[in-house]
């Protein structure tokens, strides 16, 4: 039976039709758009610094257009209905950070291009094998474990190595990755996991303590316990940033799935009685708080140093003092794509990571005040739009997620931009998207992958979902009442 013979009892849904939808059109533009900027960019640093157009700059664009193409058709194909700004908001922050890279490191050029092709590829392949969010839910304790060994991992002897005073990377065989930058995911969807089924217990008074009926603690003793062991084991690998982003995360998915004021007021008490330890047993920790308090006293040009005092931590506040000078001579407009010092403020402590830590100074030494400024509200839409995802979520697991992802990507944003900047204590993290490099920025597409995922099953109506169709070019019908 034809669709123009079909009964007129029978009514088609013209949600689903051939063609692209519009929410795809829309993202096509937006890539598009991306595509161009970070194009313009590309030529502007290259004339800034050889006065030429790079003659490999055809082959480029095409490659660069055909990773974000990639993605735009798993999104026709897999995620017809998602949120049009998530991929073209990630892709031209990635597109921003690798031109900052390529200025002052082709090489770390070369290997971030390849990263974001991979990262495109698992973006992919993520869409492709979880259809539904709900068969996370089923593996909850599975992904539980494999969280665990990720962040034990670096602890391994012959396998974790130390880098800058943190134990975090894992080398096996030529490979070199983070594998705490996979773990925070999975304890988010386990958290989400846990949190979805207990809320009601974790929210509703039940137990009774004289007089008064107060929430029974029993059912928040497991994920006490998974956030205590993680938050252990990460601080003996000495990496106060990820420490300070599950402990982020733990509070904002536990006051979301429950409501209730109390259980942050009793998270801040936890959080002042771990920064007291830390400040006493670890050094690192306080080596980073004695530097952003005064970080002009640990330079390697201050009295302490120069004298070799024990007030001296080495001339490690040479990082920070660097990327501000930098964002100084930036300005407004920056001093211009290509153009400037090779290492900014004429110093070598900086361009030892001015591509991975301290790429927010250089984009501010680059591009200025407006550079950063666009950079910061790039992830701001990006955490606007993953917490409206939330907000049309079907299930309180996959609200949940989406909670947790937003929250692990805004919050690391802010982290780094923060110590860059002296309103917190400099961590080292990753800049998402656009720091150098590939652990960071493969899990970060992944990241996104699963919010399209949450995104495409919230934008389908009750008819469709109940239906079960899902892909692009179907023709639902169903019974008029």
């Amino acid at each position: 039976m034809s669709i123009a013979t079909a009964p007129a009892r029978y009514h088609r849904i013209p949600r689903y039709q051939f063609g692209p939808k519009p929410k795809r059109r829309t993202e096509l533009g937006l890539l598009v758009f991306a595509w161009i900027i970070v194009a313009a960019l590309y030529v502007l640093a290259s004339l800034g610094r050889t006065s030429k157009i790079p003659a490999h700059i055809g082959p480029f664009l095409a490659v660069m257009f055909v990773v974000v193409l990639v993605g735009h058709l798993a999104n026709r194909w897999l995620a017809p209905n998602a949120h049009p700004i998530l991929l073209p908001t990630a892709a031209l922050l990635n597109g921003i950070g690798y031109v900052v890279i390529a200025r002052y490191d082709p090489t770390a050029a070369s290997a971030q291009a390849g990263w974001t092709a991979i990262g495109m590829g698992l973006y992919v392949l993520t869409l492709l094998f979880i259809r539904r969010t709900r068969d996370l839910d089923r593996y909850r304790y599975l992904l539980l474990l494999a969280g665990a060994v990720l962040i034990l991992l670096p602890l391994v002897p012959k396998i974790g190595l130390t880098v800058g005073g943190a134990r975090l990377w894992v080398h096996l065989g030529p490979i070199e990755f983070q594998p705490i930058e996979v773990a925070k995911i999975l304890i988010c969807i386990f958290f989400a996991s846990y949190l979805a089924d207990n809320k009601e217990l974790l929210s509703i008074p039940t137990a009774r303590l004289g007089n008064r009926l107060v929430v029974d603690p029993r059912p928040l003793l497991p994920i006490l316990a998974v956030f205590g062991f993680a938050m252990l084991v990460i601080a003996k690998e000495y990496d106060i940033g990820f420490a300070l982003l599950i402990f982020t995360l733990f509070v904002v998915m536990l006051w979301v799935s429950t409501g209730r004021v109390g259980y942050i007021v009793f998270s801040l008490f936890l959080f002042a009685i771990g920064a007291f330890i830390a400040a006493h047993l670890f050094f690192t920790f306080h080596q980073r708080v004695a530097i952003w308090l005064d970080p002009w006293a640990h330079t390697s040009s201050s009295y302490a140093c120069q004298h070799k005092l024990a007030s001296c931590l080495g001339g490690t506040g040479d990082q920070l003092a660097n990327g501000w000078y930098a964002m100084g001579l930036g300005g407004v407009g920056g001093v211009g794509l290509g153009l400037g010092q090779a290492c900014a403020a004429g110093c070598h402590l900086l361009l030892s990571s001015i591509t991975s830590d301290m790429i927010f100074a250089a984009i501010g030494y680059q591009l200025g005040l407006m550079g950063t400024t666009v950079v910061a509200l790039g992830f701001l839409l990006l955490v606007g739009t993953g917490l409206r995802v939330a907000q049309t979520a079907r299930s309180d697991f996959a609200r949940l997620v989406a909670v947790g992802l937003t929250a692990l990507l805004g919050f690391q944003a802010f982290i780094i931009m923060a110590g860059v900047t002296r309103l917190l204590p400099f961590t080292g993290i990753t800049l998402p998207f656009m720091a150098y490099g590939g652990s960071s920025l493969v899990t970060n597409y992944v990241l996104i992958a699963l919010l399209m995922r949450i995104s495409e099953e919230g934008a389908a109506t009750p008819a469709e979902r109940h239906l079960g169709f899902s892909q692009p070019g179907e023709r639902a019908f169903t019974r008029a009442n």
